[in-house]
């Protein structure tokens, strides 16, 4: 079953050229979200975890997503943990966090 969700995200990712607001991009975007989140609950602990998930899905690359779309849909390994730390820790994603993350809770 994962065989054919992985397909069927292959097929669509070779549709993300017609625009970053398709049906393909919004595919990869919440696949990679599904990555992501548990490297954060897990690494993060305590920090709002849907807008802390978006403040890194916004600073990753279009490369990056994809890598993570795919662990999504195959599995967080190693090297895709280490992605998203390293994208978790860039500047532009702590003002995300700092931003958009913790201020409804810093009120």
């Amino acid at each position: 079953m994962k065989h054919l969700a992985t397909l069927a995200l292959a097929a669509l990712m070779g549709l993300s050229a017609c625009g970053d607001d398709g049906l393909a991009d919004q595919l990869a975007r919440k696949e990679a979200k599904d990555a992501v989140r548990p490297v954060l609950a897990q690494r993060f602990p305590g920090v709002p975890l849907e807008p802390a998930t978006d403040c890194v899905i916004d600073n990753a690359s279009a490369g990056e997503i994809l890598k993570l779309a795919r662990a999504g849909v195959t599995g967080v390994g190693p090297e895709e943990t280490q992605l998203v730390i390293e994208i978790a820790t860039r500047k532009e994603t702590i003002e995300c966090l700092l931003k958009d993350g913790l201020a409804p809770f810093l009120k």
